[in-house]
């Protein structure tokens, strides 16, 4: 048991990165030399409440931009539901406040406009999907799941620290 400790600390030196975990709605995309980001805030938004739409934009090099032009289209059922008017921004971010009104996946399309390098539209598109029954199912599926695989390891190795422990 000691040795197997000692070589997994003896190995993690050798790990020198880490990546956090992406949000479960977050997507990228790069067209046309640029990188767009996408992300809801919170992670599984709620129908009827207000989340957030939150957009990061770069270039290929991951710099952010500063300043940009951009219109955004959301799609339900293949019907636009909502359109926000192309407008210029400052900075890389761009944040807004949302409702998703029914459960589903929602289509986001990005157009930005007149970037550098690049002639006409470019568009990105991106699905959001709202928390659904089949969300709680998988939490509760992955929470029974890690309370077995403790409850049997405990079961195997609980008792024999226990003989050990008993033994003079």
């Amino acid at each position: 048991m000691s040795f197997v400790v000692f070589v997994i600390f003896s190995i993690m030196p050798i790990i020198s990165q880490a990546s956090a975990h992406s949000m479960f709605n977050s997507a990228e995309e790069f067209v046309g030399g640029y990188r767009v980001q996408i992300a809801t805030l919170p992670e599984f938004p709620q129908i009827g409440e207000k989340s957030q739409l939150l957009l990061r934009i770069t270039d290929g090099d991951f710099a952010e931009v500063d300043r940009f032009t951009m219109g955004a289209r959301v799609f339900y059922n293949e019907q636009q539901i909502l359109a926000f008017t192309p407008a210029s921004y400052e900075g890389a971010h761009w944040e807004t406040d949302f409702v998703f009104e029914t459960p589903g996946i929602h289509i986001v399309k990005i157009d930005l406009y007149d970037m550098p390098g690049t002639s006409g539209v470019i568009t990105y598109t991106f699905n959001i999907s709202t928390q659904s029954p089949f969300g709680y199912i998988f939490i509760i599926a992955i929470a029974v799941g890690s309370m077995t695989f403790v409850g049997v390891m405990s079961y195997i190795y609980l008792p024999k620290l226990f003989r050990s422990r008993a033994k003079p």
